[in-house]
């Protein structure tokens, strides 16, 4: 049976409060719209998700280096980390 190890990039996470709140940040200040919303949990950034037109929240995490998002749906909890392409 092979051992799970855990993600080397939970290290990144801190405590956090979303920078926007009320949707994805970069959708909101160019009118675009997005389908669901991922939180950054190095800095709080609000992004949308790949399955959105402009997916910021990934482009976030590899322009900032911060590779851990929570899902900022209500009711969600889970966390997914880029670099690994694994829920955490």
């Amino acid at each position: 049976m092979a051992t799970v190890r855990p993600d080397p990039h939970l290290s990144y996470i801190r405590s956090v409060t979303p920078r926007t709140p009320d949707g994805c940040d970069e959708c909101m200040h160019v009118g675009s719209t997005w389908l669901h919303l991922r939180m950054c949990l190095t800095c709080g950034h609000v992004g949308c998700c790949d399955s959105s037109t402009l997916q910021h929240a990934r482009a976030h995490a590899a322009t900032a280096g911060h590779p851990i998002v929570q899902s900022f749906e209500p009711g969600e909890d889970w966390r997914w980390c880029y670099i690994d392409r694994a829920m955490v």
